[in-house]
């Protein structure tokens, strides 16, 4: 049962972090292992995605709901898949050189083979993973909020 919690002081806002986590169709550009997604249902406060990873000759997908809660939280919710259960959110909590990004995720494979399989990489992958959205927040956003110029000016 692979579990992480971790909390990053990044140089963006609430509102650019959860843009960008909210944006699930564009984590195969970005996310380590992440193959494929595909929205199936989508409003302002919630929807429902697939998504498959692979790793090596490893390969899965699964059904989450993905709740919003602008700008600050984005809750995921497992609906179907090789999990028993797959629990992961992210908050965003605002301070004065950007926000405190707090990641948790939380889940069991049905399979024991899996488990073990993904116990001897979890700490490496979520690391990784963490990172690639820090990465990918960097690529979007370019400089941190510290320099940017706020002013509308040149």
């Amino acid at each position: 049962m692979p579990k992480h919690a971790e909390i990053r002081r990044l140089p963006f806002s609430p509102q650019q972090m959860f843009g960008l986590v909210a944006d699930v169709a564009r984590y195969p550009e970005f996310l380590p292992w992440c193959v494929a997604t595909r929205i199936r249902q989508h409003t302002d406060t919630e929807m429902t995605a697939d998504m498959a990873i692979g790793f090596k000759s490893f390969r899965e997908s699964f059904t989450s709901q993905v709740k919003f809660h602008e700008p600050n939280e984005v809750d995921v919710r497992y609906k179907d898949g090789p999990f028993k259960y797959l629990i992961n959110s992210w908050k965003f909590t605002e301070t004065a050189d950007g926000c405190d990004v707090d990641f948790y995720v939380d889940f069991e494979f049905r399979s024991r083979l899996l488990e073990k399989a993904i116990g001897l990489v979890f700490e490496d992958a979520v690391h990784r993973m963490v990172r690639a959205f820090e990465c990918r927040a960097m690529d979007l956003y370019g400089a941190s909020l510290n320099d940017q110029d706020i002013s509308g000016q040149g």
